[in-house]
């Protein structure tokens, strides 16, 4: 099982240097990779009509291919995951690029984690359609593959042309891993039949196991294997297990999980010594 710590995007800062210090640190603690969250836009919860969200444009996010185009530079052996992608708000194409990149200056390190989002307002500024991304990130998926092992593509979809292009450089892994976030059925089914893992957030044990039955009835009716199927499942530092973090990654092991990640924003940290004190910790109390 590969063990994973998230960056502290809305707490680190705007630093270069903390955010250097914590991808080398972590990477030296043994952790296997580096998961970070998208957001482009923040809106403004006083704007006209009202808005609710879990961040707003206070929130700081730093944009996740240039990021980790930085750290690939900085870091020699952990992996760089986006966890995840909102997808359909962003051009394919260029995603295709972008992630390209990012795939050849680490050294074939990038797992592209998607998913649909929530904020309609990063949408419309971004001139996307949030009615139909559902539809739309299927397609995309096929674009983005396509583009990743041809050296010249013509598409024709629903919601994209191209006529007969490709990029260059093309990625070290072809394809790219992609990895589903989602919650709902729909979602769910779709990250079985045409993903190659899921990436959860915090979940009890028992609603975890149900929904890892759930994919694998969806695994089998799609004609794959589990064992081809990643599980990425995410843990806040500030709710540890009842019984310890050791029995908790010997648990969802046992439940076919591949992958644990840790997440230390929430907690009230104040600086990065202390989002790396409690990776430490993390990691001689899981055993990982």
């Amino acid at each position: 099982m590969k063990i994973g710590i998230t960056f502290p995007q809305t707490e680190i800062g705007s630093d270069a240097a903390s955010v250097r210090d914590f991808a080398q640190a972590v990477e030296g603690m043994g952790f296997d990779y580096l998961l970070a969250y998208d957001h482009v836009l923040g809106a403004n919860p006083d704007r006209p009509g009202g808005w609710k969200g879990p961040y707003t444009h206070q929130s700081q996010f730093h944009e996740v291919f240039v990021l980790f185009g930085y750290l690939a530079g900085l870091t020699e052996r952990i992996q760089l995951v986006t966890g995840v992608l909102i997808l359909p708000q962003r051009q394919t194409a260029l995603v295709a690029k972008q992630a390209a990149e990012v795939d050849v200056l680490s050294g074939g390190r990038l797992r592209l984690g998607v998913g649909l989002g929530w904020n309609e307002v990063e949408y419309v500024g971004l001139n996307e359609n949030f009615r139909n991304r559902g539809k739309r990130i299927e397609e995309q998926i096929h674009l983005l593959r396509a583009l990743w092992t041809q050296p010249l593509v013509t598409f024709d979809g629903d919601y994209h042309a191209l006529p007969d292009a490709g990029l260059n450089p093309m990625p070290i892994q072809r394809p790219i891993p992609i990895w589903f976030g989602a919650r709902e059925d729909m979602a769910l089914r779709r990250a079985a039949r045409i993903g190659d893992g899921w990436i959860t957030n915090p979940m009890p044990t028992d609603q975890l196991r149900a929904r890892l039955e759930f994919i694998g009835e969806n695994l089998e009716q799609a004609g794959r294997s589990r064992n081809e199927f990643g599980i990425d499942v995410r843990y806040n530092v500030f709710n540890p297990p009842a019984d310890g973090w050791e029995r908790e990654a010997a648990r969802v092991n046992a439940l076919g999980v591949t992958h644990i990640c840790l997440s230390t924003m929430g907690a009230g940290y104040t600086g990065i010594d202390q989002h790396l004190n409690a990776a430490r910790r993390f990691k001689v109390e899981s055993g990982l």
